[in-house]
């Protein structure tokens, strides 16, 4: 930092803060003074400087913006480029893209994905993951956005939705798919193991498409294998891949899914700890909820999801096939992962359909529904898929809350929503969703840093913004310093808390004032000002020399 005075003129002026500069250090009290989109000084402006707007941060928090490892704002930032579910809590940076991100996209691609939008419908003109960046830049969208790359995205690009190993030629022009994002900005690569066709890659195909994101010193991200029965051996392939393909690895929501496999946790992070201590560059991110949500996807077999959703929906037509699909949805399996087996029937909870005939389904659970149709639950799931032409958005009841705390401890956990950010009006009301959408990083500060006392506010300041900026690689944000970009929100420490509850999740956090994006002031007093400045940050593998991918609006 620095503490001499200066007798600059100012854009903006941010005076009396205390000032958590993102390294997790004791915070002091401070002014921040910033010029166009940077950050100026930082120290004691109380006698030498001007300004054309002031902003008295007494008593409260000033830090750096807040990054979400995970995002699913890809179609919800077309839809309203406010992020106003995110904004609210202090995220100024989504990275998006789990497994399957919003380009390289081929024509074929581009006809399933309009057939496969929800309540928010929109036009594809980009090709390209850069492309589809740079489009939302354009567009307008107050948070800054980033994105991996999506393994299942590059595998679709040649293999469709087929369950085989790619030849050789092919699995070179998915490395050349990986190659053209990472030179465009993503972040790295993404794979997501238990969701189709991810399910059907193999280590093999993963480390030799990591190898060409660490090239770059992009990271190589995960929803791994398995969460429940078989976490370690999971942890075990994603601990592999770093190493053979020398490359920094995250767990995408790190979790021990089911009550069977809590105690699995302890395992795990010592399978984490033993590879750090070797060198191998292992971090995770979590959301902080004892639930997750995703869809019946992830209650039925992968073999029956082969060829994509209308070939999965003709096969659970079938009596003879539902009768397999059946016998194994309702008993373990060791070669993929049932999350409604491992929450339970009464423990998913209906959150989201397509036709409007099923919405009254909506805050149920698949327990209650199947006694209404008098089916079974895995029958009534397998209905469900087909009358709605979708895999279904569903509420999994699967964590302990004393695994929350601890991994909330772990010194390379960050944090993540993984849900798109959403405004509690409009178009976003057709659904129910998941609370941490608009309330996981407010939850952290308010439940587990105020009330509970688990982390120290500055610790969890760290943990949202320079932490994952330098796991990422990302430049000139993530830190209160001299010369990186303003992305700063001031908050009240005492107030900052969740509002959106799994009954009512449509709600919007409370307790940030003010929050700034390269600059520009987005949250005044509490309030979206109707700024979009967010822009697209581009990860290490960027060709500096070569020009931001160009807008196809």
């Amino acid at each position: 930092m620095l503490f001499s005075c200066n007798q600059n003129k100012y854009d903006l002026i941010i005076k009396n803060g205390l000032i958590f500069d993102g390294n997790g250090t004791t915070p002091i009290l401070a002014d921040i003074a910033i010029k166009n989109d940077t950050i100026a000084f930082v120290g004691n402006l109380s006698y030498y400087a001007d300004a054309d707007e002031v902003v008295d941060a007494k008593g409260m928090a000033v830090a750096p913006g807040f990054v979400n490892m995970l995002s699913w704002s890809t179609e919800s930032l077309i839809e309203d480029g406010r992020s106003m579910g995110e904004i609210m809590q202090g995220v100024t940076l989504e990275v998006m893209g789990e497994g399957d991100s919003m380009g390289p996209i081929s024509d074929a691609m581009k006809v399933d994905a309009k057939k496969s939008q929800g309540n928010i419908k929109y036009d594809i003109p980009w090709n390209t993951l850069g492309e589809y960046l740079a489009y939302l830049e354009k567009r307008g969208v107050s948070t800054n956005v980033a994105s991996f790359v999506g393994a299942s995205t590059v595998r679709a690009m040649e293999l469709g939705y087929a369950n085989r190993p790619p030849k050789p030629d092919e699995l070179e022009r998915m490395k050349k798919h990986v190659k053209l994002a990472m030179e465009e900005g993503a972040m790295g690569v993404a794979s997501a193991l238990i969701y189709t066709p991810g399910t059907y890659s193999n280590t093999h195909e993963l480390i030799e498409l990591s190898k060409v994101a660490s090239e770059y010193g992009g990271t190589y991200i995960s929803h791994m294998r398995s969460e429940g029965n078989k976490l370690e051996e999971a942890t075990d392939e994603l601990i592999r891949i770093a190493k053979e393909a020398n490359i920094h690895a995250e767990i995408y929501h790190l979790k021990a899914a089911g009550k069977n496999n809590w105690y699995k946790i302890d395992k795990v992070i010592a399978k984490i700890d033993s590879a750090r201590k070797a060198g191998i560059n292992i971090t995770a991110d979590m959301y902080n909820y004892i639930a997750g949500a995703t869809g019946l996807d992830a209650a039925m077999p992968p073999w029956v999801q082969e060829g994509g959703f209308d070939q999965w929906s003709r096969r659970l037509q079938s009596g003879t096939i539902r009768e397999q699909v059946g016998r194994e949805m309702s008993s373990p399996q060791n070669d993929w992962e049932n999350l409604c087996l491992a929450a339970g029937a009464d423990k998913t909870l209906l959150i989201g359909f397509k036709q409007d005939s099923l919405r009254k389904y909506i805050g149920k659970t698949l327990a209650e529904v199947a006694t209404i149709k008098e089916k079974t639950w895995y029958e009534t799931a397998m209905d469900l898929v087909v009358s709605d032409g979708s895999r279904v958005d569903v509420v999994y009841f699967l964590m302990s809350e004393e695994n929350i705390k601890k991994q909330i401890q772990l010194p390379y956990m960050s944090f993540c929503s993984d849900a798109a950010s959403m405004n509690p009006s409009g178009v976003f009301l057709k659904s129910s969703n998941h609370p941490r959408a608009y309330g996981n990083f407010a939850r952290l500060l308010g439940k587990y840093v105020r009330e509970e006392k688990v982390i120290t506010l500055q610790e969890a300041i760290r943990k949202l913004t320079s932490l994952p900026c330098d796991n990422l690689k990302i430049q000139k944000r993530g830190r209160l310093v001299v010369g990186n970009y303003a992305d700063i929100v001031i908050f009240d420490p005492n107030k900052i808390q969740d509002k959106a509850t799994f009954e009512k999740p449509h709600q919007l956090s409370e307790g940030m004032i003010h929050v700034f994006v390269n600059g520009k002031q987005v949250v005044k007093n509490g309030q979206h000002t109707g700024v979009k400045s967010g822009r697209f940050v581009k990860g290490p593998g960027w060709k500096s020399e070569k020009e931001s991918p160009r807008s196809t609006d």
